[in-house]
């Protein structure tokens, strides 16, 4: 977390916390909420490169931006990392620039969607990188026939080492890695104050 922001911390304590403004998408980009309810993309690449600096999880695996002393909890569409695929280095990068450490485990969900658990957590694999990705693994294509191929299969090989290769659906990945995929605030606090 940046210097400025853990000063602010410590200056104001009590500042009230947001929640509902702020979204992570599937292919990792920030939304934030605009004037008619819905959200929009963040284009501001300063604004963005704050953000993911200074994004972290709290005890119950909410995660939010801290934005100097103000907290706001992020709704996850999915995970609380994205992760691209970077060929020249031969690994996969977060949304936030953070490469991932070694694999321990892939998975694939009920709708073709890749997640890979490393450090720094659990992550789905950007929907862009997916074929590519697919054909690492020896996948004709990345299509239902081509990943119910890769799945007959309990490890494979991606960058240089075995993985242990499983399904998993959907609803269960929050719970069995330990996520809020939508904060909400306490019973009579608003979303903002």
């Amino acid at each position: 977390m940046d210097d400025i922001v853990l000063r602010a911390m410590q200056k104001w304590p009590s500042v009230p916390q947001v929640f509902g403004w702020l979204r992570l998408d599937r292919r990792g980009q920030w939304l934030v909420k605009n004037a008619s309810g819905g959200h929009e993309r963040i284009r501001n690449t300063a604004l963005v490169e704050f953000i993911n600096r200074n994004y972290d999880r709290d005890e119950r695996g909410r995660w939010f931006f801290q934005n100097g002393p103000q907290r706001v909890f992020v709704a996850l569409d999915y995970t609380p990392w994205v992760c691209r695929l970077d060929d020249r280095a031969d690994a996969l990068v977060t949304h936030t620039g953070r490469t991932m450490g070694p694999l321990e485990l892939l998975l694939l969900d009920e709708a073709g969607a890749m997640l890979v658990v490393a450090q720094p957590g659990v992550a789905v694999i950007d929907d862009r990188d997916l074929a590519a990705l697919m054909e690492r693994l020896g996948a004709e294509n990345a299509s239902s026939a081509g990943i119910e191929s890769v799945l007959e299969r309990p490890l494979v090989g991606l960058f240089g080492r075995p993985v242990p290769l499983a399904g998993i659906r959907a609803e269960d990945v929050p719970g069995r890695f330990a996520f809020d995929p939508r904060p909400v605030p306490p019973a009579g606090m608003p979303e903002c104050s």
